[in-house]
């Protein structure tokens, strides 16, 4: 049986984070969406996606298959209610599809506007849909948990070195990964520490927390909890209920709060965002539906911000800031609250960031990791550049 994890109508909701990858390449918690589907199916799920991903993100059918709504994290009620459909047979929760069983002919066929023949069943209990932006940081303590509970099950945590202090037990240790003089409170929430990880001297960690693979905390962090570091990434400074998706660097001393930063990201040093007005009202976010600002129904909401993005030292994010893919932001003062994909400036104005420039830097990124910049992910940013090119109004 073949899974496949299509984006729906709604995905453009999640802009900029979704120009780059499928909904279901999306982290929150410990694992991306598909790493959830593929640990509860046991098999490696395909996609269902933009034509232009499709290269990176392959689609492939076979005689049987399940069709799961990328969006929806799952769980083990939902798993066990696929598993249990028969051909034609689909589950739905307040008319949005959630999966279908089909043979091969079904998914060619497949279309989200033609969905009567299926046999529907509404699905009554609880469902994680990640919908917006802000339902990532929104939701990453409650799938904190959720990944600990089946990555850890049955398994002994590796030991950590006994000059850390560990307040409660609810900690786990992968291979490889290290720790010094630092100190880790889970009596709040879970401590996950990713194969070959490292915590530097001096940091004080509370739960829940997930450090994935590679990826460094460096000396003195402090990190509130609610939080996620993506793989091969690095985390500095104080950082609270935000989600670093991975390949990216919050190096230095600043704040990162109620924030979603993507991969190939960089946070230059001393910079802060803020995560609630001075007024204490309800935050907009910049929605690309819409091309006006939404209101999130939150009064903690910082920094969204796509791949490839960065920010020189000192930048000042307004609370609610939303950076498109491959933004350049530097300078003094504080930069608009929506920052276009390939923008190039800051608070004393905007500039196109041209493409040739932008893949110069990115070859130094990716050579830093020893990772090759190549010409599928050329096609996907040029491709982005061009479906973006409408909201460059500078």
């Amino acid at each position: 049986m073949t899974v496949i994890l299509f984006d729906d109508q709604f995905r453009n909701n999640l802009l900029p984070l979704t120009y780059t990858r499928p909904v279901s390449a999306i982290r929150v918690g410990i694992l991306t969406i598909a790493e959830k589907w593929a640990f509860y199916f046991k098999t490696t799920p395909f996609y269902l996606t933009e034509q232009y991903l499709q290269e990176k993100y392959p689609f492939r059918v076979s005689e049987f298959n399940i069709m799961v709504n990328g969006s929806i994290c799952p769980d083990e009620e939902l798993v066990e209610a696929i598993e249990r459909l028969a051909e034609g047979d689909a589950i739905v929760a307040d008319g949005i599809l959630i999966a279908v069983k089909l043979n091969e002919s079904g998914v060619k066929e497949f279309n989200l506007n033609r969905t009567e023949e299926y046999n529907k069943n509404e699905y009554t209990s609880r469902l994680l849909r990640i919908s917006f932006p802000e339902d990532i940081f929104s939701n990453n303590d409650q799938e904190i948990r959720m990944d600990f509970s089946i990555l850890t099950k049955g398994r002994s945590s590796a030991s950590l070195s006994s000059t850390n202090t560990v307040l409660g037990d609810n900690i786990f240790v992968e291979e490889g990964a290290t720790a010094e003089c630092s100190t880790f409170n889970t009596i709040q929430g879970p401590i996950y520490l990713g194969r070959d990880s490292q915590i530097w001297e001096g940091s004080h960690i509370r739960g829940s927390f997930a450090l994935c693979e590679g990826s460094i905390v460096k000396m003195g962090a402090k990190i509130y909890g609610m939080t996620t570091i993506g793989p091969y990434s690095k985390a500095a400074g104080e950082l609270n209920n935000s989600v670093i998706f991975g390949n990216s660097a919050k190096g230095h001393e600043g704040y990162l709060g109620n924030s979603v930063v993507g991969e190939w990201c960089n946070i230059g040093a001393d910079s802060n965002n803020s995560n609630m007005k001075n007024n204490y009202a309800e935050v907009r976010l910049w929605d690309y539906q819409m091309e006006n600002y939404r209101p999130t129904g939150l009064q903690f909401c910082g920094l969204i911000m796509g791949d490839h993005s960065k920010c020189g030292i000192n930048t000042m994010f307004n609370t609610g800031t939303v950076v498109g893919v491959s933004a350049n932001i530097f300078g003094a003062g504080f930069p608009r609250n929506y920052v276009p994909d390939f923008a190039w400036g800051g608070s004393q104005g905007f500039g196109t960031y041209s493409l040739a420039k932008m893949f110069e830097t990115a070859e130094r990124v990716y050579d830093r990791k020893k990772e090759v910049f190549g010409e599928m992910d050329k096609k996907i940013l040029t491709r982005v550049f061009e479906l973006s090119n409408k909201y460059r109004r500078f």
